[in-house]
Order: C-alpha cells, then structure tokens, then sequence
C-alpha cells in the first residue's frame, strides 16, 4: 500500500514570520533580559541554583568547573558548554561584577580581554553573597517548573535577598530588545529600596539622594548627573564615563601622566595600544612613551610626557580620542510579567520590594506550617510520656506498627501523625529530662507561631522584616563606593600644539589648486628659483607659517576651503605640488583666488569680499573657523553669473578702492560697508553700467599713500598717486581714471595697490607672460592713457593681469 505523505503549502513569509516570531519571543524571555526580580538571565540562574544543589556553595571546597558545567548542561540548560563556561566566568570577574556570584580559583580572565583558562583548569564554589540569592529557595518561596526533559524542576526566578538587578547591573541584546543597565552600590541601593519601602510615592531625586548613581567595580567618574536623573525617571539616559587619571611630575623638570582606574568595559590592553598609536603615528605631540605597568598590586598606565609638553592638553586629547572617556548609555530593559519593559528606577524597586514581599509571604507560611505540624507532634509526645506504660502494654499487644498506631489512635484520642511520632520513638527519648525538653519546645514553637502568624496578618510587619532583612545584608555586605559622580560634563579643549608638532614652513598656492608646504631647507636652497609650477599656472600666495596654523583659500565661485597647516602634504620647492582636489572636494571650474593666512580667529577681524558685479561684503573672520572641512566651504551667496574677484583680510579700519573695467575708480571707508553673516550676499560696491565690470578691489591702511596702477587691454600700464582721487562714500560711480577714445577706448584689465617691491604680471592673447616693475613708470593724472608697455598688434591683447605675491612672514611680529 502506498504511504500517503501530507505536505502543507504555506507562503514562505507566513512560516518565516511565524518561526522568527516564536524564536524571537524565546531569546526575548529565555536567553538574553535579565528578569526585574532577581536580576539575572536563566542560564545564570540556572548555574547559580545547580552549584547551590551540588552544595558547592562558599564553606565548601571548591570543586572543578567543568563538573558545575556538565550539571547545568545535563540538568537545566541543554546549550553549547562554552556559553555556559563564558556565563560562569563573567559572574566571578570582579571587573564587571560589582558583587561576584562566582569565586574562581585559576585563571579567570583579564580586564584585557585574555580568555579564561578552559573549565578543566579551573575551579569554582558560590560566593557568600550569592547564598543570599539562593535564600530560602527550599521553603517553597518560589514557583518551580519542569525542566526541558520532564525529570526535574528548576526555580521560575530566585528569592534574591538583595536586589542583584542594580547590584550587578546588565547588558544583554536579543531581537528588537537591549539592555544596559549599569552596576550600583550595595549599601546605596538598599537604603533606596528602603526609602521607596517607607514613602512609596518617593521622587527620583529624593532617590538620587541616597543612591547618586552607578558605582562600577573599574572605579572612574561619572559626569553628568542630568543623565542620570534621566535615566532614573525613564530608563533611558546618557552619561561620560572617564578613567581616573593624574600628572605627576617626575626626574629632569619632566611630568607623565598615570592612569589608575579606567572606565567600565573597556579593555585596558585595546586602550593602551590606541595610546601607542597615537603617539607613534604623530597624531599627538609630547608623548615619549606609554607603558603599562599593571601588576598583582593594581591597575597602573603611565604615559610618560617630553619636556615642557602640555600635559593637561595631551589629557584631554586622550579622553576624547581613546577609551580613556566613553559614553555610557543606560537602557534598564527588564522582563517583568514575562514582557519585556523599559523601567525607571522606582519601578524597578517596586518590582523588586513586591518579589521580596511574594518571598517572605511564602517563607513565612512555609515556617508556620511546619512549626504548626512540629508542635502538634510534641503535643502528642508529651501526652504519650504521661500515659507511658499504657502505650508499652498497648504496643506490645499490637501485631505490627500498623496495628499498634489504629491502637493508640483508638485507645487514647492521638491523630495520626502524634501515632506514628509514637511508634517511631526511639527509647532512650523516654527519659524524665525528655518531657521538660519536650514542654521548654512547645513553647518556644508556639512564641515562633504567634510572631509568624502576626507578620503574615500585617503588611506594616511583612515590610519591617524585609527592611530589617536588608539592613543586616548591608551589614556583612556593604563596601565603599568605587566611582566619583560629578556634576557637568566637562568641556574638552587642547591647543593645536597638543596634536601638532610646531615646525616653521614655506607654503605656496597657485591659480590653478595646488597647494604645499615645504620646509625651509627645501626653500632657501633653491637660492630664489622660481618653485614647480604649471605652465600657464602662477602663485596667488606665499608665506612662512607654522605648522600649527591655518590658511582660507577663496575660489571665483564663492566658496572657500579651510586648510590647517600641517595637513598639507610636505612636498619639495622644485616640486610642482597636490592639487587641492585630492584634500577637499571642489568644482572643475573654480580657480583659487586669493589665500590668506590666519594664526588665531579672533574677534575684530574682517574678511572684505569684492564681485565682478559690483557687490562687497564684509563679514567676522570668526565665522569662517570650520570644525569639518573635507568639502569647500560657502564664503558668500553668488547671483547669477557673479563671480568673487578678491578677498582682504581688515581690521575694520581700512579704506577700499574698486575700479571697473571703463576706467571708473571710487575710494571710501570700510565701515561704510555693513557687517554681515557668512552666507549672506552683501551690498552695493559701486554704481556699474551696461557692459560694465568691476576689474579688482583693494584695501588699504589709512595712513599709507600706495601708488595706483593700471593695466589696458591694449598694453598701456600709467601709474597714479591716492591723492588724484576724493574719498567718496560706497555705492557711487567713482572718479575716471582713463582718457576716453571714440575708436579703440582702452579698458582695463588690471588695477592693483602697489608698494615699492610689488611686480606686475600679464599675459597677452598669444600666451606670452610679461613682466612690469609698476616704480619704474612715470607718475601720471588721472585723464591720461599712460604709456604702451608692449604693442598688442604683434604681442595681442592683454587677456589677464596679476601680482606676483612677496614671499613674507604674515605673523611675525607676534
């Protein structure tokens, strides 16, 4: 006969939902959330209660980890002995447990991360404290269910004699659900159990004024007490945990700083390999070296620092950039009712102190009940002692025990259980003494009734027991606190010096984006050769800096790039470069217009911006510091086809002067022009009209008389004195500086402030460079045409103008 199969045809997403679903609810309830009552996840409460029933508990020997191991896994936890072993481990390492349930002998880890020995080398009992958790669990205290096998039962949760959960804390991540939750004082959380107990309506400041926060066994400090009370009130909340630290100074006027505590769950090894690094990678100056000098008397990195090195710089650096500072995120997820909740901390007392109440309810009934049957059996034992020989003659009667109890029970009026304490008497118990023993503990036992009787009719009493309970606990178990709470997060700052090594250098820009720095070796022995440069290519800017400072590069398009010095590519004089483009994003078609050199961006300084369509602009230096900088930088709105000619640095006590391309020249003050944000378009520079443009704008001090040059398409160049112009005020059509031709009117091509070393470049239609020394020309009025310098009928017309930029120290008067 053929077999029939059944197959069910369900769509695939039903049976993923369905099988990802229930695998979702066991990992969210069984495996990875600690319960709210007692704290912990079933495989450590699984191993806590299987060496508490092999009584390898802390009076006892201690006894082979693999042996605990093979029990959990044979008994309660059918799973991978390694995640068994990793479970035991983490509960003995006293780095991440503030109260350890485990006590390991042998090697048990290490807070750098070394693996524990395998479970064959070491041994293992319960700590004393974890007894507390396991208190009582044989008075019927908790609910017991089958294990996965139907052979035994194992507890629901743990009676938990002190509240584990903030204790010990716990981390733990399974599908849609993580906890953090962090480690706390013993003595500290107990006294907030016992406040909430009292005022069960307490705040959470009031809390905080018992239990400030976390106190985790690294030690450390905790800034941020806003996070806390966050945390506290919702479950959810972020503060900085720092490592301990302090400079000391040491032999040759030099200091270095020791670090003795560093934050909760950070592998000191993986630090200290980070600090390593950052001192050989030159990312920070000033380290000679770092070692660890951990051993059995304590945890000890000493980073040992160079002379005259800013130690409280390089301090902050390390917080920020290592795991000397971490943020630590609270996340108080908990399974409570068999769901898992995100919990504030008064709802975690309260699902604690309702457990400790269900605990001693049932240990109390359970105490009763059998002080109840005690007595009743002594009851009957004194009875039998006064009616002794009754009872002999009656037992040897009987034909069996059997018998001789429905005897007795017959006879004299004696219950069942009074029969059968009689008939299993020894005799050496019939004694006279024995009867006044017998008197002395059915007192005692009916004192004890009463008291139990009384506690489990008053809640007030339930409560002052557990109170009391709990106060004895602090009394053997209480230790000081490790971690330091303060207040605010501190501000993190460092000079550049921190992370730069300060080094004087040549830095060039060119027209075109490359950029460099050279040292200056490279540059004075290239005895004033002109540097690698591109073919149609000219230098825009040339200065002595530091390494610790910075340059602005403007492009035509009104964007600027923020480069610090000792991020440009240290390259030969003779050598042509990096383009920009390999350190910042920027357009194809930008060219680099201006560079300017800053040391410090300080306020009272201006950047002053002139367009080719007559518009200026003046902003705060200040607003152009950049904290990130891959990308250029907006510098100013641009309308239309407007493009950024020049920029000037000022001190906002300098005059301008711009001049169009029809020869019009107008002077005025810099405060006529408004400050105004970064982005913003600016104002009117000067009145234009059809065809016209704006050539260049200068600046310059008050009190310097510079010459003025100009430079016609036609190959003219004439110089100027300042004193041929009034000063006039912004957004008017200036004075004219060209004599106007009805046939071949010269226009301007270049206009530029000169002092007595500048020199003038231009370039003419046929691609030959020229050179003009602007001192050399005769001084002449404002209506003439000056004189031709070359002749654009064989040379061609004069297609663009600059000055060769003076190599200089822009800082060195500081």
């Amino acid at each position: 006969m053929a077999q029939t199969e059944n197959f069910l045809d369900l769509p695939l997403e039903e049976v993923l939902g369905d099988r990802f679903g229930r695998y979702s609810k066991y990992i969210i309830q069984e495996r990875a959330l600690p319960d709210a009552r007692d704290g912990l996840k079933p495989v450590q409460r699984r191993i806590l209660y299987a060496m508490n029933e092999e009584k390898n508990t802390h009076d006892k020997p201690f006894r082979k980890s693999a042996k605990t191991v093979g029990t959990v896994i044979g008994n309660y936890h059918p799973h991978g002995d390694s995640s068994v072993y990793e479970a035991m481990v983490r509960l003995s390492q006293d780095w991440k447990v503030r109260s350890s349930l485990v006590e390991m002998h042998g090697n048990n880890g290490s807070i750098d991360g070394d693996p524990p020995a395998a479970m064959r080398y070491t041994e293992a009992r319960l700590s004393s404290i974890a007894s507390e958790m396991l208190r009582d669990i044989e008075k019927e205290t908790v609910d017991f269910i089958p294990n996965f096998d139907d052979t035994i039962t194992e507890p629901v949760v743990l009676p938990a004699k002190f509240p584990n959960l903030l204790v010990n804390g716990s981390t733990g991540i399974s599908a849609g659900y993580a906890t953090d939750i962090p480690p706390h004082n013993l003595a500290e959380v107990i006294d907030a159990v016992i406040m909430k107990i009292d005022n069960p309506s307490v705040t959470v400041d009031k809390l905080m004024e018992v239990m400030s926060g976390p106190d985790f066994p690294t030690g450390g400090i905790i800034q941020g007490v806003d996070g806390i009370r966050k945390a506290y009130e919702t479950g959810k909340g972020k503060v900085v945990v720092r490592g301990r630290a302090a400079v000391e100074d040491i032999r040759g006027g030099r200091q270095q700083i020791v670090i003795d505590e560093i934050p909760y769950d950070v592998n000191k090894a993986t630090m200290v390999k980070k600090m390593d690094e950052l001192h050989i990678d030159r990312k920070v100056e000033g380290i000679a070296e770092v070692r660890d000098e951990t051993d059995r008397t304590g945890l000890r990195v000493v980073i040992e620092l160079k002379k005259a090195a800013d130690s409280e710089g390089i301090l902050n650096y390390l917080y920020k950039n290592t795991d000397l500072q971490v943020t630590y995120n609270f996340n108080m997820v908990a399974i409570q009712d068999k769901t898992p909740k995100q919990l504030s901390l008064p709802q975690i007392l309260d699902s604690y102190i309702a457990h400790q109440k269900e605990i001693v309810t049932k240990q109390t009934a359970f105490d009763l009940n059998k002080a109840k049957a005690r007595a009743h059996i002594v009851e009957g034992l004194i009875k039998a002692v006064s009616i002794l020989d009754k009872l002999i003659a009656t037992i040897r009667a009987s034909q069996d025990k059997q018998d001789a109890k429905k005897r007795i029970i017959a006879n004299y009026g004696f219950t069942e259980a009074q029969a059968e304490a009689i008939v299993t008497l020894q005799l050496y118990r019939l004694t006279n003494t024995d009867v006044t023993s017998l008197e002395q503990e059915a007192e005692e036992l009916k004192k004890r009734i009463s008291a139990w009787e009384t506690l489990l009719s008053s809640e007030n009493k339930l409560l002052q027991h557990i109170k009391k309970e709990l106060r004895q606990l602090k009394k053997s178990f209480a230790d000081e606190r490790r971690t330091i709470i303060e207040e605010d997060i501190e501000e993190l700052t460092f000079n550049i010096e921190v992370t730069v090594a300060s080094e004087d250098v040549v830095v060039s820009t060119t027209k075109d984006g490359y950029v460099k720095r050279t040292s200056i070796r490279s540059y004075g022995a290239s005895n004033g050769e002109d540097p690698g440069i591109k073919e149609e290519d000219y230098l825009v800017g040339l200065f002595e800096l530091n390494t610790t400072d910075h340059i602005l590069l403007f492009t035509n398009k009104g964007k600027y790039i923020y480069l610090p010095i000792h991020e440009l590519p240290d390259i030969r004089w003779k050598d042509i470069g990096q383009h920009i483009s390999n350190l910042v994003s920027i357009g194809k078609d930008e060219r680099i217009i201006q560079s300017l050199p800053v040391r410090t961006f300080e306020n009272g300084q201006y950047l002053v911006f002139f367009t080719r369509n007559g518009m200026v602009k003046r902003s705060e230096l200040a607003l152009y510091k950049a904290q990130r900088y891959s990308k250029a930088l907006i510098a100013l709105n641009l309308k239309g086809d407007d493009e950024v000619i020049d920029v000037f640095q000022t001190s906002g006590t300098s005059d301008v002067f711009i001049a169009s391309n029809k020869g019009f020249g107008l002077w005025y003050h810099e405060s006529e022009i408004s400050v105004v944000g970064q982005r913003a378009a600016g104002v009117k520079a000067i009145k234009l009209k059809d065809d016209e443009y704006v050539v260049n704008g200068q600046v310059f001090d008050e009190l310097s008389e510079p010459s003025i040059v100009v430079v016609t398409q036609r190959g003219a160049a004439k110089r100027m004195k300042l004193k041929e112009f009034e000063k006039s005020s912004r957004g008017n059509r200036g004075l004219i500086m060209l004599r106007e031709l009805k046939t071949k009117a010269h226009r301007l091509k270049g206009f530029y402030l000169i002092n007595e070393n500048d020199t003038i470049y231009f370039q003419t239609k046929n691609g030959n460079n020229h050179r003009l020394f602007p001192l050399e020309l005769s001084v002449s009025d404002r209506y003439s045409n000056g004189s031709f310098v070359i002749d654009s009928d064989n040379q061609g017309e004069v297609t663009e103008v600059w000055k060769e930029p003076i190599y200089y120290k822009p800082f060195d008067d500081e």
